[in-house]
């Protein structure tokens, strides 16, 4: 029978609104930094109620007293940096890149998209022509590799060194990416410094 008793009292509490400001005779103290509330009143519980309502009701008291405090005490800001444009926010707004691809240009990008991939037989798939497994990276896993005459002095320089021509290539795309590595940490310098 009490739990019928309590879940009508919970019931009732529910569909009435509660108040937003809590007095008490002795104020809340507050420990904003460990999110804390402490209420130096003695605990009185009422009799008409059972224990678990009265001790629902300081609780959400104490809480509705700190949320107020905090919301009143504490400024709330965004601390977004909007500092000047980098090099490559700039570069990726001219060509509609990234988040400024919904721009009346996106239709352009989508389709420049488009023509950069090319169909991969052996998988099926539609796959790009160069970048992160791109078609142009088929070459490295292949045990023999086709060398243009005007890439032949290349070899034959990369033999007398002990390497081959897929070597070169790929410490040529390694050196591409630590170059842009120190352009990129260049580009954030500069926009620390305005």
């Amino acid at each position: 029978m009490g739990d019928v008793e309590m879940a009508n009292n919970t019931a009732d509490s529910k569909s009435e609104k509660l108040p937003i400001t809590v007095s008490k005779p002795t104020p809340y103290t507050f420990d904003l930094g460990n999110i804390l509330v402490n209420d130096p009143n003695p605990l009185e519980l009422p009799t008409s109620q059972s224990l678990d309502t009265s001790l629902q009701a300081i609780a959400r008291d104490g809480t509705q007293s700190l949320l107020n405090q905090l919301l009143t005490t504490c400024q709330i800001t965004s601390n977004a940096a909007n500092g000047p444009p980098t090099k490559w926010e700039l570069f990726a707004r001219k060509k509609g890149i990234g988040k400024y691809s919904s721009k009346p240009g996106a239709a352009l990008a989508d389709k420049e998209r488009r023509k950069n991939l090319v169909y991969d037989e052996a998988s099926g798939e539609w796959v790009p022509k160069w970048g992160y497994k791109g078609k142009n990276k088929e070459a490295d896993n292949q045990w023999l590799v086709e060398v243009d005459e005007k890439d032949w002095k290349k070899e034959e320089d990369a033999a007398a060194k002990g390497s081959s021509i897929r070597g070169l290539s790929r410490a040529e795309r390694k050196e591409k990416i630590k170059r842009n590595e120190r352009k990129m940490r260049a580009n954030e310098r500069r926009g620390k410094k305005n």
